[in-house]
């Protein structure tokens, strides 16, 4: 890329937030703040029903699933690591997937170690979105 495409470009300037249309609301919360231990924080009053989690400066915001929305869940029949996913650093990945075994929260992945060193396992949300847990242990 030249100096004048970047100078041209938007310059993204940080990271804000995910959208994921849920069925269950309460589930939705159980898994968001009471496992991975988000913050529940106030949303506008829109004019349907969600949820807004924060982690650190970003946020997680679901949405109900309604006649306006899109489909709740992962819609790809693919349940692997190599399918659309969103990641998290969390302390230790090797834990966290024992917490998820406790919990019987759904493992799509047991921890493995990628090539850079960091150690990840991944999960399902109670609607099936993927959600990589990493860790640098």
């Amino acid at each position: 890329m030249t100096d004048s495409a970047v100078s041209d470009s938007i310059q993204v300037q940080s990271f804000d937030h995910i959208t994921l249309v849920v069925k269950d609301l309460e589930a939705s919360r159980q898994f968001y703040v009471d496992f991975l231990g988000m913050e529940h924080v106030p949303r506008p009053g829109f004019s349907f029903e969600g949820h807004w989690f924060q982690i650190g400066d970003q946020q997680i915001h679901l949405i109900l699933e309604h006649d306006q929305s899109g489909k709740a869940g992962n819609l790809d029949p693919e349940q692997n690591t190599r399918t659309h996913h969103f990641a998290f650093q969390v302390n230790d990945a090797k834990q966290a997937y024992e917490k998820a075994l406790s919990r019987e929260i759904p493992i799509v992945s047991p921890p493995k170690s990628r090539p850079d060193g960091a150690t990840q396992t991944f999960v399902n949300d109670p609607d099936g979105h993927i959600i990589e847990l990493c860790s640098l242990t």
